[in-house]
């Protein structure tokens, strides 16, 4: 890297974290910080573990992100030190430690920016994903199957933690239905990219004939939400139906009806779990997903409000999926919200995520100016 290039890179830099400043209110996260101390530091702050989680989190994401601005604000210093150094002596390590602290600051920034962009309500939260295969049997029970271990995988590289909440196996492969508990800092913000149906290209493993076949899988999200949140159910409009708990690979968890299925009957949202040891616990799990479901249509339907404001076309159905993804007779998977696109398919069925969420969550940044 030639030094001017360094110093346009500095001076890049110096403007980003200069944009972060506006954004940011310093003196009331300060206070928040002190707030969340004083708090922590009081004895009884133990007494309800859960009220204490929440302040815990909630201190933990505003620390992260004050202290990560501060880090980039005195790196920014350092490096325009260190560059009229530089410009007044060549060093060769000089040079070199300058030059790799830039990439890196580079980095930081990146990261900072997206994270920035999960600053929408719940976007800390907890994530409830569903994966849904649509009409085409155990073609697109397959696919659901696989966009599931895709998932998963992605959860891992993350570090982040899940739990199946409810798994509903295919007739022949495949699934019927899963629903996955997805624990992490943004969860919820990060996967909100991936809610609507995937289609699938490819030369059906199910076909003797080796005919191409195209597959649709719907995927939901919502986040996971406190019990304080305003939302109220109605006993009488819930259709509560239980069955025999099973689990991935049709292994049954129990022989008796355990698992908990509700019918919100007005909207004709359901939530179901099964992870519970107890037909009781499933029906409290399952209420709150139907808690979340309900928030998050709530969400669906002032983001339709606002796009018939902007005069913006927003098709609901199988004919508006977000993403394909082909496996003949070429290999590709494209986003058709973002334009992003990869040839490199194998990469993404093993969790390679991230570029088309970071595309999406920047693209919100454009729909909103």
């Amino acid at each position: 890297m030639e030094i001017s290039d360094i110093r346009n890179s500095i001076q890049a830099a110096s403007q980003k974290v200069s944009d972060f400043r506006g954004s940011l209110d310093l003196e009331t996260m300060e206070v928040d910080i002190a707030e969340y101390d004083e708090q922590m530091s009081d004895p009884s702050f133990w007494n309800n573990q859960q009220a204490a989680q929440k302040v815990i989190d909630e201190a933990n994401t505003v620390k992260s992100t004050y202290n990560a601005f501060r880090s980039m604000e005195e790196q920014v210093e350092e490096y325009k030190m260190m560059m009229e150094m530089l410009e007044e002596e060549s060093d060769a390590g000089l040079r070199a430690e300058l030059e790799q602290g830039v990439e890196s600051l580079e980095k930081e920034i990146e990261q900072f920016e997206l994270e920035m962009l999960l600053s929408e309500p719940y976007d800390n939260n907890n994530a409830i994903l569903e994966i849904h295969p649509g009409a085409g049997g155990t073609e697109s029970q397959d696919w659901g199957e696989m966009l599931y271990r895709m998932y998963t995988r992605w959860i891992d590289k993350r570090g982040f933690s899940y739990e199946i909440l409810d798994y509903q196996d295919g007739e022949e492969a495949g699934i019927k239905s899963v629903t996955i508990l997805i624990k992490g800092l943004h969860a919820y913000g990060l996967l909100k990219a991936e809610k609507g149906v995937h289609r699938l290209v490819r030369i059906s493993p199910f076909d003797s004939s080796g005919r191409r076949h195209t597959s649709f899988v719907s995927i939901e999200v919502s986040p996971e939400i406190d019990d304080d949140i305003d939302i109220e159910i109605n006993p009488d409009d819930i259709r509560v139906d239980t069955y025999r708990a099973s689990g991935a690979g049709g292994q049954h968890i129990n022989k008796t009806e355990s698992a908990v299925r509700l019918t919100h009957k007005e909207t004709g949202l359901v939530a179901a779990s099964q992870a519970g040891r107890s037909q009781l616990a499933n029906k409290e799990t399952a209420m709150k997903m139907l808690k979340a479901k309900l928030y998050q249509k709530q969400l669906d339907e002032k983001a339709q409000e606002m796009a018939a404001i902007r005069g913006e076309q927003k098709e609901i159905g199988w004919g508006s999926q977000i993403r394909s993804y082909v496996f003949h007779p070429y290999s590709m998977v494209k986003d058709h919200r973002t334009n992003e696109e990869t040839g490199n398919i194998d990469v993404v069925m093993d969790g390679d995520l991230d570029r088309f969420i970071e595309a999406y969550l920047r693209s919100l940044i454009n729909t909103a100016e």
